[in-house]
């Protein structure tokens, strides 16, 4: 089961808001296990919701309060199943949201408060939301399954052609190496080199003229991977390119990462739309088992509105 982070729209920079500011005194409207959860915190949840998600004012504002219930419902269920999510751990998972949007983490926290948000207001949902992960992970580990008759009836609802036929692709990897502590100004040029090979790629077989330009740059065989074995975050990508073609340059550990589209073709098989279908039905099962815990876990804990 993934983690959904919250989705953070680039118009929250332009977002025109009240500044952001924790009043002296905010009155507790409910208690989750004897944790308070007070009009402001309401009220922040609300903003947040309201600039991600376009919610009215009204609708937001009771979604706040139930979100807010259920975090804190899901973090005393993790405490209680010895589940701590580090501040680290928070920390990416703003930093992802921050790179997904083309930001900087700061840039994002600029643009929150810019909406009104205090930045640990998303902090806080995302501690829960990866509190949850965690506990759903552990208690369901191995036991969603799918019938092969709902796979079935999945598949009968396909078009012919579109469940015979699968697009698999031959991939490389192409690393242009930036050593751990190096400065910013040599990894701005790092950047530069892999926007200029890129652009200046056209072909697997002829590559090496081109990375022969440059130094440090390491090419790793993939292999042939189907459409659905592709990880989601680059998919849509490689969908949208022809062989002989470079995905955009990503940030890695080791340096910046492209892939390279060194072939593509189509074939006869139902493999990948089963795979797709299997895991939408996985997916579903997994909302369905999540919601059935949360609603036991609501039911055993103590919730008092003021």
């Amino acid at each position: 089961m993934r983690l959904r982070f919250v989705p953070v729209i680039l118009g929250l920079v332009l977002a025109l808001a009240a500044p952001v500011t924790t009043p002296s005194h905010a009155a507790i409207k409910v208690t989750v296990n004897d944790v308070p959860i007070t009009d402001y915190d309401i009220s922040q949840r609300a903003r947040l919701i309201t600039l991600t998600q376009r919610k009215s004012a009204s609708i937001a504002k009771r979604q706040a309060e139930q979100e807010l219930i259920d975090d804190q419902v899901k973090l005393a269920e993790a405490e209680r199943m010895g589940i701590d999510i580090a501040q680290s751990q928070i920390d990416n998972a703003f930093n992802n949201i921050a790179r997904n949007v083309k930001m900087s983490p700061s840039q994002l926290s600029k643009a929150l408060r810019s909406g009104g948000v205090k930045p640990e207001t998303l902090k806080a949902r995302l501690k829960a939301q990866l509190a949850w992960n965690q506990l759903l992970q552990r208690r369901f580990r191995g036991q969603i399954e799918v019938d092969e008759s709902d796979i079935i009836a999945a598949l009968q609802k396909k078009d012919e052609a579109e469940r015979q036929k699968s697009v698999e692709y031959d991939l490389k990897r192409i690393i242009v190496v930036v050593p751990k502590n190096s400065s910013g100004g040599f990894k701005s040029k790092r950047k530069q080199e892999s926007n200029k090979i890129r652009a200046a790629f056209n072909s697997c077989d002829e590559a090496g003229s081109i990375l022969g330009q440059y130094s440090e740059v390491v090419v790793q065989p993939i292999g042939r991977r189907l459409e659905t074995e592709l990880p989601e975050n680059i998919r849509d990508e490689i969908n949208s390119l022809s062989p002989g073609s470079l995905t955009k340059p990503s940030t890695t550990p080791v340096g910046y990462e492209m892939i390279a589209i060194c072939g593509k073709r189509e074939i006869a098989s139902d493999i990948a739309v089963r795979a797709e279908l299997e895991n939408e039905l996985r997916a579903k099962e997994g909302e369905s088992q999540s919601r059935r815990y949360l609603m036991d876990v609501r039911r055993r804990a103590t919730i008092i509105h003021r």
